[in-house]
């Protein structure tokens, strides 16, 4: 089954599906510039899984953070990431950029 048309009939099949599966996804982007997150206060909604689309604007990489989610991912300089969260409870949960701590802060509100 090296080659086989059932093979890669499957395999387009599985491709197929992992689209549909994050084509409904909602995209909201959170931009990196000058050690700070743009926007600091996201709202993304409730019990509903979301992609975060990272954009660092700064030649320096920094670390989006959060505890509250469960998340760390390194963004490059110049660069983008992708991280996706949820589904989620209402309420607020705090990232940071790990580099840059005292100005790289925000939070996501769930509603």
């Amino acid at each position: 089954m090296n080659n086989s048309p059932v093979k890669i009939l499957y395999i387009f099949i599985i491709s197929i599906l992992s689209q549909c599966v994050y084509a409904d996804t909602p995209v909201f982007e959170i931009q990196i510039k000058d050690h700070l997150f743009l926007p600091s206060n996201l709202t993304v909604p409730a019990e509903t899984k979301v992609k975060l689309l990272i954009i660092n604007d700064d030649s320096t990489p920094e670390e989006f953070e959060s505890y509250e989610l469960n998340r760390e991912k390194v963004i490059m300089g110049n660069s983008k990431g992708v991280i996706f969260i949820g589904p989620l409870e209402p309420g607020r949960y705090p990232f940071f950029g790990e580099f840059n701590p005292l100005t790289a802060q925000g939070y996501i509100e769930v509603k």
